[in-house]
C-alpha cells in the first residue's frame, strides 16, 4: 500500500517559522493524514489506537473496532500477523478513513520523531555527501483550518484536480505503516512531564514527583472546551500523566543545564538552544521541473546544501544532480540554513536546471553508475563506498520457506540444535528473495572518441559516452553543457551531429528512458526495489566494514571503477583528474572554526568529522597504492623500507627503523608500536582540543604486512631542514633540546588533562629546560603562522612492568611487592610499553578514595590517626590534595633513553608513583576483569570484546599471559573457562598476525593467494598431526606438477617451505615472548577451541578476506583453502575519531538518571543525545547506535513495545553495518529485539531472531558460552509458548546444564533453569518431573534469597500445585493434559530470564504503571458485565491499548 500525505501548514504567511514559537501552539490541533484513493490497502490496519501514538494523550479511531492486533514493526511484514488476535477491518474501511487525532500539546509536539525516520533526516555532512531518506510529510494544523482541509482532501478524492499535479513524499507501506502509527497515546505526555523530571534530576534535591505532582485542576483547565462525556472521562484517565502547558512552559525554562562547549575557556552553553535547534522542523515546498511541487519536512539547522542532497536521493528526483535551488528569483547559497530564510515560510523553492561542466559530467554520470548498482552487494562485502552488509529484513519479514507451513517453520536446522559439532558458513550472509540483480543498460561506458576536439568543445560538447541498451541497440551520446543528447558516432566513424530525432535531456536517465524502454522499466522497478529497502540499508556509513567472508563475485564492465582504480588518480578528486584536496587546511580551519554557541559547536563538530572521515578513506586508498607499488617514492635511491611517499597532499611512510632512529627504543618492533603510540597520543590532545595547538590529520593503515602511517603535510616542512623548523622539543632523545615560550603556554594548558608532569631537563649546554610533553614530541611552527605538534608517542607515561632489555638497570627495591610476586619487571621487544588513560583515571580515583578515608579519620581522631595511602610511603608533590584540588600526574620522559634530569629526588618520587600504578594495575584492575566476567557484567565472545573489556579497566592486552595465569590458578576455574579460551584464542591470533606479517613481505605480488591459502592451511591444521606436513608437502607436488611455469618459482620462495608444525612452534615462541606464557602442543584441544572462530579471528585482524563456502576443517587428506578460495585481502585502518561533546555529556547523565531509577527523565535525555550525535556523525555511528539501543530498552521498561521494537530494530541494522553482521554486539542486539518481539506479540518473529542470534554466538565464540545459556533459555520459553514441547525441551535442557556451569548450582539463575523445566514439564503432563525440578529450584530460592522472598514464595505455592495435580494423575491413572502456555506466563519467564540486565522502574514510574492496570481491570469487568454506554465504549478503545502494558506490568 502506498500511502500519500498531503501537506497543509498552519501559517503560510510568516516570514521565519523558527525565529519565534507560533501562537497556534497554545490552540487546538489536529494532525491530518489523507490515504490516497487511488490505491487499496492489500492489509488490514489493525486497531489504529493500539499503534497510534503521534502527539496526544488521547486518541479516537473512525470506525475501528474494540478489540486490536499486537503493535507491528516497519521491517514486519503487515500480511501476516503472529499474534493471536486479528484485526476485523476491512480494506474498504480503512481505505477512506481519515485519521484524527485531538490534543493539547505545546511545542515539544513537533519533535522529531514525530516525523519518518526523525534520526536520519540530518544524516548527511556538509560538502555534498549527504544522504536523505524521505521524510514523513506530515504537520500539525491549527483547529480553524481543519474543516478547510477536510474539505478540500475530499474535493481531492471525489475528482481529480486541475492545475498543477502535486506530488508528495511517498513511502512503502511497512515503513509508512510504524513510523506514522506505532507509537502508544500516553508517551507524548511522558515526553512533556519528563522535561520536569530531567530538570529536578540534576539539582540538590531530587523530588522525583514527576508529572504527578501536578494538580488535577491545572490539567483539568487545558481542557476546558471539552463538554462532552467523553472528553470528560479522558481528562480523568490522564490525570495521572499529563502536564499542563504553564508547566511544561516552566519546564523548558528550567532546563537550561550548561554543556562545556569546545574552547579552550571550557565556555558554559545552555544546553536547551541545542536542542531547540534539533527540535525545529517545518516544511518546504519545491517546485520541480516539469511543473512538479514536492513537499519536504526538514529540521531547522538544514543547510541548502543538504537540502540539494535530499533531492538527489529522492525518489522522483534521484536522477538530477546539476541544479540550483531558487527562493523569489534568488539562487540561495549552499551554506545557508533553511531557518535563516525570510519568506521560506508560505514560499515555494524553484528547482533550476543549471549549465554542466565537464566536473558536473563526470559526477553525474557517476551518480547514475551509483543509481543501477545501488542493489549491487558486491561493494557492501567489501566495504566500498560506505556500503556495508544488512541482513536483519530477512529475518523480520514474515515470508514462508518453499512452502512449509508455520509450524515446520518452528523447527530450526540441525546444526542448530544443541550438541551439533556443525559449523556452515553459507547461513553467515543469507540470500534475500528479491537479491536478484536488475540490470538495465549492458553497457554504460566513456567513448574512445574522447575527449571532443577543439572546434567540438567551441559548441559546448564536454565527452561522450558510448552505451548498449538490454534491446542490443548501441548508441553514442554527447554530453554537452546543456545536457545529453545522441549523436551519429559509430564505433569507426565520428560524427557528433546530433541524431535524428534529435532527443536532449537534461539527465542521462530520462535519455535513456526514451531511446530504450527496458531501461525505463528496468529502471522503475530499481527504483521501487531501492526505495522499499529500510534507510538505514540504503545510508552510506562513515567508515567501512568489511565482511571476513564474501561470494565470488560476478565481474562486470563498469567505467566508473576503471577512473578509480587509475594510479595516476588515487585519493585525487573522483571528478577532475589533477586536483587535490589540501587535508591540512582543511582540517586546520574546521578546528579553528567558532565555537561561541550550540549552533557553532554543532557545525564545527559537522565539519571536522565529514573532513576527518575523507581523509581516512584518502589515507587508505593511498596506503594500498604504495604498497602495491602504484606510487613514486620521493627518495628512489633508498633501501624499500626506507622510502617515503606524497600522494594527494598526504605524506606516507613505512613503519620501519629508518636511519637507526629507533634503535635505542627496540628497532623495528619500536617503529612499529610508535605509530599506533603516536596515534593514541593525536587522539588525546584532540580529545583536549586545546586553542591554538594543532596536530596534524593521522592514519595507520595495515596492508599486506606492512605498517604505512598516513599524515597531513606541515605547510613548508618540506622546504626547509627538520632541524631548522623545530622550536620545541628534540630529534636526537634529548641530547639536544629546544623550546619555545609559545609552545610551553600552549602544552601546559593541555598538560593537566592528560596528567602530564611538568619536568625539568638538561639540554647539551646543561641547561635545565622545562618540559610539559615527552621529549620526543615536536613543536613546529608553519608556514601557515599555526603550532604543530608532532610524534607524540610519549604521550601516556611508561608500564616499568616491561623493559626493553635485561641490561636495563632495575633496582629490585624500588619494585613492589605486587609486582614481584606476579614475575615482573619482563622484558619487551620495545621501550614503548605505556599505560592506558583509562588506568591512570583509575590510579587517581583510587588515590583521591584513599585520601578521603584519610582526611576523614583525621578529622575524628587527631593527627596521630594519619596513614599514607599506598606501602606507608611519604605523600610527594604529584600527590597532594589542598582545598580540594587532587592533582595526580605523571612524568612521561622516565624511560626515555638520553634524557638526563635536573632532581634525583623528584626523579625517584616520579618514579615510584609510577611503580604504584603498574602494581595498582596487577593488584586491583586485573582481579576486577576477572570479577567483572565472574559476575557475567562482562562476557566476551571474540578477540574485539576481550580487548574492549580489559582496556576498560585499563589492562593493555600485553597482559594476556597474566590473565592467563591467574585463571589457570582459580579454584573454580569452570566459570571462567569461556574467558580462558578467548584469551587463547586472542593470544594464538595475534602471535600468527605477527609471524604473518614477517612471512607476507617476502611473498610475491603474483603468488600473494597462494601464499596466504598456505599459511591458512597451516594455521587451521592442528600442531599436533604430524601427517599434515606431508599432506602440504605431497599438495605442493601434485600443483607443481599440474602447473610448473607458475608453481616451480613459488615452491622455491621462503613462505612455500613453511610447515604447520615449524609455524606452529613460531606462534609459541612468538606467545611466550610477547606475553610470557607458555602453549601447550595440545591446547587446541584442552581449551576447546574451535578452528572456524580462529578463522575468524585472524581473518579480521589480517584483513583476509576468503569465499563464501562451507570448509571442511577436520579432513586430514585435503588442504582446506585452495588458491582460489582467497578472493581479496583488504586494509585495516586506524583512526582519529570525532564525536559530539554535548551528545556525549547528555549520554553519561542519561545512565546517571538511569542509576538512579529516573527512567522517563532517561529516555528524554537519551533521545536528545541521539539528535545531537545524529547531527554530527550521522544516522550509522557507533554512538547514534548507542543512543538507539539503549531507548530500545527504555521504551520496553516503561511498557511502549512497539517504540522500543523500533529503536532496536534500527540498533540492530546500526550495529551490523558500523562494527559487522557476525559482532558480538549485534548478537546482543538481536537477542534483545527478539524479547521486545515477543512483547509486541510478535513470536514468529521473535524465534527466528533468536536462531539466528544463536546461530552467530555458535560462529563465534562455540557452544559453550553463558549467552548460549540465555539464548537457548530464551527460545525454550518461546517454544513452549508455541507448544513445541519436545524442541523446547532440548533447548531448556541445555540452558540448565551451561547455567549451573557458568552461574553455579546453587545460584538463582539455575533454580529459575529449573523452574523454567518444572513449567515445560508440567505442559507435557510429566507431573513428577516438573515436582522435581520445581523441589530444586524451590530449595535453591530457599537458601539464597530466604522463605519470605516472593519467589521463594511462589515457587512453594506451585511445588504444592504440582503434588496435588500428581496426586490426583496418580488415582486417575491417566495424565492429566494442562491448559497451553499464556503469554502472560511467556513474557514473565522472558523477563525473569533477562532480569540482569533489565532496567529497574522507579516507584512513582511503577506507580502510574499500575494505575494503568487497575484501569484495565474496571474496563474487563464493565466489558464482561456489559454495563457500558457507547460514549464508554470510546474510552475502552483508548484503554484497549493498555491491555499489553498490563501484561508486561505483571511480569516484572
Amino acid at each position: 500500500m502506498r500511502v500519500s500525505l498531503s501537506v497543509s501548514h498552519a501559517h503560510r504567511g510568516c516570514h521565519n517559522p523558527l525565529a519565534t514559537p507560533p501562537h497556534w501552539l497554545n490552540k487546538k490541533r489536529h494532525l491530518s493524514c489523507c490515504y490516497s484513493p487511488l490505491v487499496r490497502p492489500q492489509s488490514t490496519m489493525g486497531n489504529m489506537v493500539q499503534c497510534c501514538h503521534m502527539l496526544s494523550g488521547f486518541c479516537k479511531c473512525k470506525d475501528e473496532p474494540s478489540g486490536g492486533m499486537a503493535e507491528r514493526s516497519p521491517l514486519l511484514s503487515s500480511r501476516d500477523s503472529d499474534s493471536s488476535s486479528t484485526s476485523t477491518t476491512t480494506p474498504a474501511d480503512s481505505e477512506d478513513d481519515i485519521l484524527t487525532v485531538s490534543t493539547d500539546v505545546p511545542d515539544g509536539a513537533l519533535h522529531p520523531e514525530h516525523f519518518l525516520f526523525p534520526d536520519i533526516v540530518l544524516s548527511s555532512h556538509l560538502g555534498g555527501d549527504a544522504t536523505l531518506v524521505e521524510p514523513m510529510v506530515c504537520l500539525l494544523v491549527s483547529e480553524e483550518e481543519e474543516g478547510k482541509r477536510m474539505e478540500v482532501e475530499t474535493q481531492t478524492q471525489q475528482e481529480p484536480q486541475v492545475g498543477l499535479p502535486v506530488h508528495t513524499a511517498t513511502v512503502v507501506e511497512k515503513e509508512q505503516e510504524v513510523f506514522m502509527l506505532q507509537e502508544d497515546h500516553e508517551d507524548a505526555n511522558r515526553k512533556l512531564a519528563c522535561r520536569t523530571t530531567a530538570v529536578s534530576l540534576w539539582s540538590e534535591d531530587v523530588s522525583g514527583a514527576g508529572a504527578e505532582d501536578i494538580s488535577d485542576e491545572e490539567k483539568v483547565d487545558t481542557h476546558t472546551d471539552h463538554k462532552t462525556e467523553k472528553d470528560q472521562r479522558s481528562v480523568l484517565l490522564q490525570s495521572k500523566t499529563q502536564t499542563s502547558h504553564e508547566e511544561v512552559g516552566r519546564a523548558e525554562m528550567m532546563l537550561q543545564a550548561d554543556v562545556c562547549c569546545e574552547d579552550l575557556d571550557d565556555h558554559k552553553q545552555p544546553l536547551r538552544d541545542i536542542i531547540n535547534l534539533q527540535e525545529m522542523t517545518f516544511s518546504v515546498r519545491i517546485k520541480l521541473p516539469g511543473a512538479d511541487i514536492l513537499e519536504l519536512q526538514v529540521l531547522g539547522q538544514t543547510s541548502v546544501a543538504e537540502l540539494q542532497q535530499m533531492l538527489m536521493d529522492h525518489e522522483l528526483t534521484c536522477h538530477r544532480t546539476c541544479f540550483s535551488l531558487h527562493l523569489d528569483d534568488t539562487m540561495l547559497d549552499a551554506a545557508m540554513q533553511l531557518s535563516s530564510m525570510e519568506g521560506l515560510c508560505g514560499g515555494m523553492v524553484k528547482v533550476v536546471e543549471e549549465s554542466y561542466s565537464i566536473r558536473d559530467a563526470r559526477f553525474h554520470l557517476r551518480h547514475v553508475q551509483d543509481l543501477l548498482r545501488s542493489l549491487d552487494p558486491t561493494e557492501a562485502f567489501n566495504g566500498a563506498n560506505g556500503r556495508s552488509v544488512s541482513h536483519l529484513t530477512c529475518f523480520t519479514q514474515n515470508r514462508s520457506i518453499d512452502g512449509k507451513s508455520e509450524r515446520s517453520r518452528w523447527s530450526p536446522p540441525d546444526f542448530l540444535l544443541p550438541g551439533s559439532l556443525q559449523r556452515p558458513l553459507l547461513p553467515l550472509h543469507p540470500v534475500h528473495s528479491d537479491s536478484e540483480h536488475l540490470q538495465c543498460v549492458r553497457v554504460l561506458a566513456y567513448s574512445s572518441w574522447n575527449p571532443p576536439p577543439g572546434y567540438r568543445k567551441m559548441h559546448g560538447d564536454l565527452m561522450y559516452l558510448h552505451a548498449v541498451t538490454m534491446e542490443g541497440r548501441e548508441v553514442n551520446i554527447t554530453s554537452s553543457t546543456r545536457g545529453f543528447h545522441l549523436n551519429q558516432s559509430t564505433a569507426f566513424t565520428f560524427n557528433p551531429k546530433p541524431a535524428l530525432p534529435t532527443i536532449l535531456c537534461h539527465s542521462l536517465v530520462e535519455l535513456l528512458s526514451q531511446v530504450s524502454s527496458a531501461f525505463k522499466k528496468n529502471f522503475s522497478s530499481l527504483q521501487r526495489r531501492r526505495i522499499q529497502q529500510h534507510p538505514y540499508e540504503r545510508m552510506v556509513a562513515p567508515f567501512p566494514v568489511f565482511t571476513w567472508m564474501a561470494p565470488h563475485e560476478d565481474h562486470s564492465l563498469d567505467c566508473i571503477r576503471v577512473e578509480d582504480v587509475h594510479a595516476s588518480r588515487v585519493g585525487q578528486d573522483q571528478h577532475t583528474a589533477g586536483q587535490c584536496r589540501d587535508w591540512n587546511e582543511e582540517l586546520q580551519r574546521a578546528r579553528e572554526l567558532p565555537r561561541n554557541s550550540p549552533q557553532d559547536c554543532l557545525h564545527r563538530g559537522r565539519i571536522l568529522f565529514k573532513t576527518n572521515r575523507d581523509f581516512v578513506e584518502a589515507s587508505r586508498k593511498g596506503a594500498v597504492a604504495v604498497v602495491d607499488g602504484h606510487v613514486m617514492p620521493l627518495n628512489p635511491g633508498e633501501p624499500p623500507h626506507m622510502q617515503m611517499f606524497l600522494w594527494n597532499n598526504i605524506f606516507f611512510s613505512l613503519a620501519r627503523d629508518i636511519a637507526q632512529h629507533y634503535r635505542p627504543l627496540g628497532g623495528d618492533a619500536a617503529a612499529h608500536a610508535a605509530a599506533s603510540c603516536d596515534l593514541r597520543g593525536v587522539q588525546a590532545y584532540t580529545s583536549v582540543d586545546t586553542e591554538g595547538l594543532h596536530t596534524l590529520g593521522s592514519a595507520v593503515v595495515d596492508y599486506r604486512g606492512f605498517r604505512v602511517i598516513a599524515q597531513t603535510i606541515v605547510p613548508g616542512i618540506l622546504e626547509k631542514n627538520q632541524e631548522q623548523s623545530i622550536l620545541y622539543g628534540s630529534t636526537d632523545h634529548g641530547r639536544t633540546i629546544m623550546t619555545h615560550p609559545r609552545f610551553v603556554q600552549l602544552l601546559e594548558k593541555a598538560s593537566k588533562p592528560l596528567r602530564i608532569q611538568p619536568h625539568q631537563v638538561l639540554d647539551h649546554r646543561d641547561t635545565p629546560v622545562e618540559l610539559y610533553s615527552g621529549v620526543e614530541t615536536k613543536g613546529i611552527l608553519g608556514n601557515d603562522g599555526r603550532h604543530y605538534i608532532l610524534d607524540l608517542l610519549r604521550t601516556f607515561p611508561a608500564d616499568l612492568n616491561f623493559q626493553y632489555s635485561e641490561e636495563t638497570q632495575v633496582n629490585i627495591e624500588e619494585v613492589p611487592k605486587e609486582c614481584q610476586s606476579f614475575g615482573y619487571p619482563q622484558r619487551h621487544h620495545h621501550s614503548l610499553a605505556n599505560l592506558r588513560p583509562e588506568l591512570m583515571n583509575a590510579f587517581v580515583q583510587h588515590r583521591y578514595d584513599t585520601y578521603l578515608k584519610i582526611a576523614g579519620t583525621h578529622q575524628r581522631g587527631g593527627v596521630s590517626e594519619w596513614k599514607e595511602p599506598v606501602d606507608n610511603r611519604k605523600d610527594t608533590d604529584h600527590d597532594k590534595a589542598s582545598g580540594g584540588d587532587f592533582d595526580i600526574r605523571f612524568n612521561p620522559d622516565l624511560c626515555s633513553p638520553g634524557v638526563r634530569f635536573v632532581s634525583a629526588e623528584d626523579l625517584s618520587c616520579q618514579r615510584r608513583l609510577l611503580w604504584d600504578a603498574a602494581a595498582f594495575l596487577l593488584s586491583s584492575q586485573i582481579p576486577l576483569v576477572l570479577q567483572d566476567c565472574l559476575d557475567h557484567r562482562m562476557a566476551p565472545m571474540d578477540g574485539a570484546t576481550l580487548t574492549s573489556v580489559l582496556h576498560q579497566r585499563g589492562v593493555n592486552i600485553r597482559y594476556l599471559g597474566t590473565l592467563l595465569r591467574q585463571l589457570d590458578n582459580m579454584e573454580d576455574s569452570g566459570r571462567h573457562y569461556h574467558v580462558q579460551r578467548m584469551c587463547v584464542i586472542e593470544m594464538v591470533t595475534r602471535s600468527a598476525k605477527h609471524v604473518f606479517r614477517t612471512y607476507l613481505q617476502e611473498v610475491e605480488h603474483a603468488t600473494l593467494s597462494a601464499a596466504v591459502s598456505h599459511f591458512l592451511n597451516c594455521l587451521l591444521t592442528s600442531s599436533t598431526l604430524d601427517s599434515s606436513d606431508q599432506m602440504l608437502s605431497r599438495r605442493r607436488s601434485h600443483h607443481r606438477r599440474r602447473s610448473r611455469s607458475h608453481c616451480g618459482r613459488a615452491a622455491g620462495a621462503a613462505w612455500a617451505r613453511l610447515t604447520p608444525s615449524e609455524l606452529w612452534v613460531r606462534i609459541r615462541t612468538d606467545a611466550e615472548d610477547y606475553y610470557h606464557y607458555t602453549l601447550d602442543s595440545a591446547f587446541m584441544e584442552d581449551h576447546g577451541l574451535q578452528r572456524v572462530s580462529l578463522l575468524r579471528e585472524f581473518t579480521i585482524k589480517t584483513g583476509i578476506q576468503v569465499r563464501m563456502r562451507d570448509y571442511t576443517m577436520d579432513s586430514r587428506t585435503r588442504a582446506i583453502f585452495g588458491e582460489e578460495d582467497v578472493v581479496n585481502m583488504l586494509a585495516v585502518v586506524k583512526h582519529v575519531t570525532y564525536t559530539a561533546s554535548s551528545a556525549t555529556w547528555l549520554l553519561e547523565h542519561a545512565y546517571a538518571a538511569v542509576r538512579r531509577g529516573h527512567v522517563s527523565a532517561a529516555f528524554d535525555l537519551v533521545s536528545q543525545a541521539l539528535m545531537l550525535f545524529t547531527s554530527v556523525c550521522g544516522a550509522l555511528h557507533e554512538d547514534t547506535c548507542t543512543c538507539l539501543r539503549l531507548l530500545g530498552r527504555l521504551s520496553y521498561t516503561l511498557g511502549q513495545h512497539a517504540n522500543a521494537v523500533r529503536h532496536q530494530e534500527r540498533a540492530v541494522m546500526s550495529s551490523e553495518r558500523t562494527r559487522g553482521v557476525d559482532h558480538p554486539q549485534t548478537i546482543h542486539d538481536y537477542t534483545w529485539l527478539a524479547l521486545y518481539c515477543v512483547a509486541a506479540g510478535q513470536h514468529c518473529t521473535s524465534l527466528r531472531l533468536l536462531y539466528r542470534a544463536r546461530y552467530l554466538t555458535l560462529l563465534v565464540t562455540g557452544d559453550d558460552h553463558p549467552h548460549i545459556a540465555l539464548l537457548d533459555s530464551m527460545l525454550g520459553v518461546v517454544l513452549h509458548g508455541l507448544m513445541e514441547l519436545d524442541l523446547s525441551l532440548k533447548f531448556l535442557h541445555n540452558a540448565s546444564i551451561l547455567t549451573s556451569k557458568y552461574h553455579g548450582a546453587t545460584s538463582t539463575k539455575h533454580a529459575h533453569s529449573h523452574h523454567l523445566l518444572a513449567l515445560l514439564h508440567h505442559s507435557r503432563g510429566d507431573f513428577e518431573s516438573a515436582r522435581r525440578h520445581e523441589s530444586q529450584a524451590c530449595s535453591i530460592y530457599e537458601t539464597q534469597v530466604g522463605q519470605n522472598h516472593d519467589r521463594s514464595r511462589e515457587s512453594s505455592k506451585y511445588l504444592k500445585d504440582l503434588t496435588q495435580q500428581a496426586g490426583r494423575s496418580i488415582k486417575q491413572d491417566s495424565k492429566l493434559t494442562p491448559p497451553p502456555q499464556c503469554f502472560h506466563t511467556m513474557l514473565q519467564q522472558l523477563n525473569m530470564t533477562c532480569e540482569d540486565d533489565l532496567i529497574p522502574l522507579r516507584a512513582e514510574e511503577s506507580t502510574r504503571l499500575r494505575l494503568w492496570e487497575v484501569k484495565v481491570q474496571d474496563l474487563e469487568k464493565c466489558l464482561s458485565s456489559n454495563t457500558f454506554s457507547a460514549a464508554f465504549m470510546e474510552e475502552a478503545d483508548v484503554l484497549g491499548q493498555l491491555a499489553v502494558k498490563s501484561v508486561f506490568l505483571q511480569s516484572l
